[in-house]
């Protein structure tokens, strides 16, 4: 059985768009959404790997949080002292997608690295890019443009393109999000870089 993460947040729109990023960073991993404290409460709130929780939330059922504060990420809309919990860990939500997504993987990075600190679960298949498309990844997780990746790599444009299509095609993903995740998730490219 996949291991699980719980979001709390009453913003609908906001907890879909979170559930998506966090199952692409970590594909493992089953996402369920919750309205409030309550319907997390009538859900066996235990079997959570992580809560991923809107601060009124932890803020209004502090107690439950604080004993599970290591598996409590408080959901801000800044980093300031005045927005965030000095007792948890917190992620910023009002912030670009692109930051967003580094924030994620650097939390990922830091508490399950390779895996560590999760429950063994079967693994995904081996990589099916070939060394070139991986290459070509991690200039686009980079944020470089086709002409910058061919010059780079002494390659043409057409080719390129080429072989942006295979890595498309091969790993299921067109938005650069997308690729950038499964770069930095796969050791391609440095949470640094991007």
């Amino acid at each position: 059985m996949s291991p699980r993460i719980a979001i709390i947040d009453a913003n609908t729109l906001a907890t879909i768009g979170l559930k998506s990023i966090l199952q692409e960073i970590m594909p493992i991993m089953q996402v369920d959404i919750y309205g409030s404290f309550a319907e997390l409460q009538a859900n066996n709130p235990e079997k959570y790997f992580h809560y991923f929780v809107a601060m009124n939330i932890v803020l209004e059922h502090r107690t439950f949080f604080l004993e599970k504060r290591n598996k409590t990420i408080v959901l801000t809309l800044g980093l300031d002292n005045a927005t965030t919990l000095s007792d948890f860990h917190s992620l910023c939500v009002n912030v670009p997608e692109k930051q967003l997504v580094k924030s994620l993987l650097a939390l990922e990075q830091h508490a399950h690295a390779n895996g560590r600190n999760l429950p063994p679960v079967q693994r995904q298949q081996p990589n099916p890019l070939s060394d070139r498309e991986i290459e070509v990844l991690s200039l686009v997780a980079q944020g470089h443009i086709n002409k910058e990746i061919a010059d780079i790599l002494n390659i043409s444009m057409p080719t390129v393109v080429s072989h942006r299509k295979n890595i498309t095609e091969k790993l299921g993903m067109k938005s650069i999000s997308a690729l950038t995740i499964y770069a930095v998730m796969h050791g391609y490219v440095d949470i640094n870089k991007i």
